[in-house]
């Protein structure tokens, strides 16, 4: 009977998190929720869906999730199911990931619903400064707000470039204090991803690691900061790739496999020029502002 392995394959014990002041009790009531009950409901139903699916999934560095205090949560976006993949490490650690979604997510009648009642903030992408006032308001009540700073799947299946790396999560680092942990996967885009790949196959090898929190510096700007992110979740990435246990037997073939690694994907260029068609179709024009920048640059 297939069985989801989300462990740590990591001996060595996770790194102690300093630096966060525990939870005092009235807020801790205050975030254990109706909404919450219908969250962890959730969960149980994406490890069923992952059970079904029969995801080889292995997870390492849980432990850099601190257990308390506001955390910005910041992964690469490959698949249009992989925050129910990010949220898993927290939800081991005590925690409840709410992530920030496009607004069109939360017109969807099935998926509004859910999304809302789970506490998710939407994203109006011509009006970043509300959905940035929104996540700031639950760092400072001593929650976990989940980040996508390529705001978009890249076709490239890596991290996009720094430039088409927005710097939304190191500015809520930098305004609350909070840590900024780094969230590299791969392997869930096999499953359902851009330009019509689904697949309901089953085996499929899913990597994630959690990266070591990083902090503000004195003086650092927002976009020093992603700089630092940038690099930490690319490097992680293509570890993955390169440590992936089922590499394609000809990777020309496979269009889930990178180009920068032989495979069948479209190249960097290609998948950039794709990437900022689909920004463009989904983000429109719009007012500036300084949360707006955030989130849009």
């Amino acid at each position: 009977m297939p069985s989801l392995a989300t462990r740590s394959l990591d001996p060595r014990p996770p790194k102690k998190v300093t630096g966060v002041a525990p939870q005092p009790l009235w807020l801790r009531l205050r975030t254990t929720s109706v909404d919450d009950i219908l969250y962890r409901a959730v969960v149980k139903v994406a490890r069923a869906i992952f059970w079904a699916l029969g995801l080889q999934i292995d997870v390492v560095g849980s432990g850099n999730i601190p257990t308390s205090g506001p955390v910005v949560i910041a992964a690469n976006h490959s698949s249009f199911v992989d925050f129910m993949l990010v949220g898993l490490p927290a939800v081991g650690r005590g925690r409840l990931v709410r992530f920030m979604a496009k607004q069109s997510v939360f017109r969807s009648v099935v998926g509004g619903p859910l999304m809302r009642g789970m506490g998710h903030i939407p994203v109006d992408r011509e009006h970043g400064a509300i959905a940035a006032r929104h996540a700031l308001r639950a760092l400072r009540r001593g929650e976990v707000v989940g980040v996508y700073p390529e705001a978009t799947i890249g076709h490239a299946f890596l991290l996009k470039d720094r430039g088409d790396v927005r710097r939304g999560a190191a500015y809520l680092s930098i305004a609350t204090g909070a840590p900024l942990v780094p969230v590299a996967h791969w392997g869930l885009h096999r499953v359902w991803t851009v330009d019509g790949h689904l697949s309901l196959r089953r085996g499929y090898a899913v990597r994630l690691v959690v990266g070591e929190p990083l902090r503000p510096r004195p003086g650092e700007s927002a976009e020093r900061l992603t700089d630092r992110l940038h690099l930490s979740v690319a490097a992680m990435v293509d570890d993955l790739v390169r440590e992936h246990p089922q590499r394609p037997a000809c990777p020309r073939d496979a269009w889930w496999w990178p180009a920068a690694h032989g495979g069948g994907a479209p190249t960097a260029e290609m998948a950039r020029a794709m990437d900022l068609a689909a920004v463009r179709r989904a983000d429109g024009a719009g007012p500036g502002g300084q949360h707006d920048r955030a989130f849009r640059e």
